[in-house]
């Protein structure tokens, strides 16, 4: 039996179905419908159409699908077009906190866009008199306002939930929905945690709503595999969890093609920028994670954390703007908008074009187009100029006919005094002037090293952006397979994530174990592997707050272990990722699956009076894939039974001291063909009492791998 996997990608115009072998990853299949808005089943209707549409192939099978997900543009549309259900809010307290619990459980009205609000009501009632009687009478006094769902909200309900849930059940009761504060966030901060649950719970109705119907609609087409939904973090969640807190699935749609990028093309260090027809979302990657920060919403704050993208609007279809003769901007307005073709996908030689100008929307700058002998108008777009200068080439999405794009910008050319080629270069550098600030500003904030950096691109315009901007910075490229379903991918193949944060002060070790743990256990409830699932630690010491991030597989694929890359193999790979001779860089150690390797880099500066000396590690695995880079580490091998208590002497022998004080490194265990990451942590005691339960099923003798990244002061 070939077991599939099936992923879709619901977008704003069109929906990306694909089916992905589940042990090989070769695509098997792939659909595209138009995304329905109007149809009584809303977006659903497009789900619906692409899967009965890939059964239909011959084939696909039902019974031969082991997974199947879907990511959702609905969250995040819902709040910006206002259709949202107005929110009663339950507050409780007692004593002297009360009136302050009081004051953070009365959250305003929250805008989403210019007349488009989230509408909240209020009722609070105190935590000492809190009776059924008294939980009935403040739910009717909230519907009695209007409210069409509710939040329960008490202070320090994340120790002790059981107010909150007293007043959930008399509200499902009472026919009435909601969410509790606990459930969105372990987190302390009654009127952030508050806030949160208020934006989930107005968008419960309508997400809910087409959860029941996908889920019919899949069980009814023979596909017995449950149905997962991608999360804005880029991990899936089961339909029930989402049924529960549909917040986590806002900006699935960009987390999908990251998603993509690190599970299809194994991405383990870079820029990932997925390019549609009108805009462009870029996220970091680092060491096989992707990079997530908590989410705004309508200004607000929120305990959301989800994928950290940056979206521009530029993309394959930006038109060339043109002001006193001279290309003035590229974009923000697409050929979609104007609803004009691309010149370089014309299926016929354009006869005697000529240039004219139009405004897609009242108040837009004039855009250049042309129009042919026989009436035909075509749009001057960011892919035609890529085609032109040939960054775009065969094979590409956006490669099309060249030739017939040289025919278009003809006359942009003549009308701006340059040639066709200087025309289209020169849209070119505008629009990587556009993207090289935000791929800096990404690797900046997230501290990577441009030296180990690889720009990805995905979507069906990266090559109109993606090949042209890495040569500007200097960067190595790739443009991921099959890139226009990237995303759909990355939804087939996505791993089952839960994210747990707790506000612990000075956290002791056992704290540490018993986050861990509920993690663990919580994403293991969700379906998947225990033998797959991984977790990471992450303290915010300054914040007081505790971070498990689990991550496991429903399954576990094989794995072709035949085929493993040489160390010598592996040794060139990492040379490359360093900028490095494979002479210049030896073998540091090694477990079954995974290598590390180290350099010692000079660089002088000041006419060669100062310099800087490093040691780049690179941890490669027996596919080439770098899964571990750092641009400045020690590398140490120990065997597990000596290991833990050795730790806290190889933390300081890898720390750095200076007037800022000492600069712990990051820690991390290689271990069989697992990275167990500690980035996240500075206490030894904390690491070594984690890497006791991370280590507890390996043999006293085997030989564990240890990578310090050491820090500057």
């Amino acid at each position: 039996m070939t077991k599939i996997r099936v992923g879709i990608d619901v977008g704003g115009t069109f929906t990306h179905a694909v089916a992905v072998d589940h042990d090989s990853m070769k695509l098997l299949g792939k659909v595209k419908v138009h995304t329905t808005h109007q149809a009584p089943e809303g977006v659903a209707r497009g789900i619906i159409d692409s899967i009965h549409i890939l059964l239909g192939e011959g084939s696909i099978r039902a019974e031969d699908v082991v997974f199947i997900a879907h990511s959702t543009t609905q969250a995040t549309n819902a709040l910006l077009e206002g259709d949202v259900s107005k929110v009663g809010v339950f507050g409780m307290g007692g004593g002297i906190e009360g009136v302050k619990a009081k004051q953070d459980t009365a959250i305003n009205d929250i805008e989403l866009a210019p007349g488009k609000y989230i509408r909240t009501c209020h009722a609070f009632v105190d935590s000492t008199k809190l009776t059924a009687a008294a939980i009935a009478g403040g739910i009717d006094q909230l519907q009695a306002q209007g409210a069409e769902v509710i939040v329960a909200a008490e202070a320090f309900s994340v120790d002790n939930s059981a107010n909150e849930e007293k007043v959930l059940a008399v509200a499902k009761e009472q026919g009435i929905i909601g969410t509790g504060s606990h459930e969105i966030s372990k987190l302390y901060g009654l009127k952030t945690r508050t806030t949160t649950a208020v934006i989930n719970s107005s968008i419960l109705p309508r997400m809910m709503a087409t959860a029941n119907t996908t889920e019919s609609s899949v069980i009814a087409s023979g596909i017995r595999a449950p149905l997962m939904i991608m999360r804005g973090d880029g991990g899936a969640m089961t339909i029930n969890d989402m049924r529960q807190r549909p917040i986590l699935t806002m900006l699935s749609g960009p987390a999908a093609g990251v998603a993509g990028a690190l599970m299809y093309e194994r991405v383990s260090y870079g820029i990932f920028l997925e390019v549609g027809g009108t805009s462009t979302d870029m996220s970091a990657i680092k060491d096989g994670n992707v990079m997530v920060e908590y989410a705004e919403v309508g200004g607000h704050r929120t305990y959301l954390r989800s994928l950290d993208t940056r979206t521009i609007g530029l993309a394959g279809g930006s038109m060339i703007a043109v002001r006193n003769g001279k290309i003035s901007d590229v974009g923000p307005r697409s050929a979609h908008i104007a609803g004009l073709p691309y010149a370089v996908f014309a299926e016929e030689d354009l006869i005697e074009p000529k240039l004219y100008f139009l405004s897609p929307k009242e108040g837009d700058p004039e855009y250049a187009a042309v129009e042919t002998r026989d009436g035909k108008r075509y749009a001057l777009t960011l892919t035609c100029a890529a085609n032109i200068i040939g960054v775009a080439v065969e094979g590409d999405t956006a490669y099309g006919h060249p030739q017939r794009a040289r025919q278009a910008f003809q006359a942009l050319a003549d009308h701006l005094g340059v040639s066709v080629e200087g025309a289209a270069t020169a849209i070119l550098d505008q629009a990587a002037a556009k993207v090289m600030p935000v791929v800096k500003a990404l690797w900046s904030k997230y501290k990577m090293d441009p030296q180990a950096l690889l720009l990805v691109g995905g979507g069906g315009g990266a090559a109109a952006i993606v090949p042209y901007t890495a040569q500007k910075l200097g960067l190595p490229f790739k443009m991921a397979a099959n890139a226009d379903v990237i995303s759909s991918i990355g939804v087939a193949l996505a791993m089952v994530r839960d994210m747990l944060e707790k506000s612990i002060i000075d956290p002791a070790p056992e704290d540490i174990l018993r986050i861990r743990k509920e993690a663990e256990s919580r994403v293991i409830h969700m379906g998947a592997d225990p033998a797959s699932v991984e977790v990471q630690i992450e303290i915010e010491a300054k914040k007081n707050i505790v971070r498990a991030i689990a991550i496991g597989a429903l399954a576990m694929r094989k794995k072709d272990h035949a085929h493993a890359l040489s160390h010598e193999e592996r040794r060139t790979i990492a040379a490359e990722n360093m900028h490095m001779s494979p002479a210049e860089v030896e073998l540091k150690g090694a477990t079954s699956l995974l290598a590390a390797f180290g350099a010692t880099q000079t660089k002088k500066r000041l006419f060669g009076l100062m310099k800087t000396v490093r040691f780049p590690v690179r941890v490669v695995d027996e596919d080439g894939i770098v899964r571990l880079s750092n641009p400045d580490g020690k590398v140490f091998v120990e065997p597990k039974g000596g290991l833990l208590e050795k730790l806290p002497q190889l933390m300081h022998l890898s720390s750095k001291f200076g007037d800022g004080g000492q600069s712990v490194p990051d820690v991390y265990l290689l271990a069989g063909g697992k990275i167990i990451n500690f980035s996240g942590m500075a206490d030894a005691d904390q690491i070594k009492a984690l890497a006791g339960v991370e280590l507890a099923g390996y043999e006293d003798g085997e030989e564990i791998v240890v990578v310090m990244g050491m820090k500057d002061v």
